[in-house]
């Protein structure tokens, strides 16, 4: 009996780790950049489908870019990321709605600096942002002269171990270094939208709400089970 209850208990705490995936993904659905976290759900879902399930606990395929027409808004077509620069070492992101800030540096949504490939990347304070070009390489350009470049790296077969930190950043393992980014397309004026697919997921969650209900009329069984033993034992 005390077998069959830890194994109800593991399923049940399962199930519950489950749905809090799918509701995080889901309170993600227009986060711009958000790549999905995986649920055995999901996966099973994508087999089933014929698409290729993702590898590891997230998901990193391309999501469709959404014009915005501003000036500061960066999204990625290929792999890569942004590199954010912070105090504990640096941030992954394709969160790339940036801004500047009153030192004329381009900085994320939290104020953090982004990375350029020879350092922080400075606008000069008599720019006009609207003036800012970015070209399809990264280039930073303002009235015709290029000021910086786009820090775009990637992790290739390493990609998989990169852990959420929040924000919709990601830290490496102290053992994984990028590279530079090879096949990756800077699109100014867009942001990416979420991958995440509502339809999916709000089928995962229908699976998942079905089994822990299956599974806590096991428990509740088990337990008038064992009552009705204690009052036989009783007489």
């Amino acid at each position: 009996m005390a077998d069959v209850a830890a194994q109800l208990n593991a399923s049940l705490n399962a199930l519950t780790r489950e749905f809090d995936t799918i509701a995080h993904n889901l309170a993600n659905v227009s986060t711009a950049g958000y790549k999905r976290q995986c649920s055995s759900f999901t996966k099973t879902l994508a087999t089933q489908s014929g698409e290729n399930p993702a590898h590891g606990s997230l998901d990193f395929s391309q999501g469709h870019l959404i014009e915005t027409h501003r000036t500061l808004d960066v999204a990625l077509y290929g792999k890569g990321f942004f590199v954010i620069e912070t105090p504990e070492g640096p941030l992954y992101t394709r969160h790339g709605v940036f801004r500047e800030n009153p030192n004329g540096q381009i900085v994320d949504a939290e104020g953090r600096v982004v990375a350029g490939a020879n350092g922080p990347l400075n606008i000069p304070q008599t720019t006009d942002v609207s003036q800012i070009t970015v070209s399809q390489d990264g280039q930073i350009s303002t009235g015709g002269s290029v000021v910086g470049q786009f820090r775009v790296v990637e992790f290739g077969e390493n990609e998989g171990q990169l852990v959420p930190v929040g924000l919709c950043c990601f830290q490496a393992p102290k053992d994984v270094e990028p590279t530079d980014a090879q096949n990756v397309v800077v699109r100014q004026g867009c942001q990416e939208a979420s991958n995440v697919k509502m339809a999916e997921e709000l089928v995962s969650m229908i699976l998942v709400t079905r089994m822990y209900e299956a599974n806590m009329k096991l428990v509740n069984v088990k337990k008038d089970t064992t009552n009705s033993i204690i009052g036989v034992a009783m007489g």
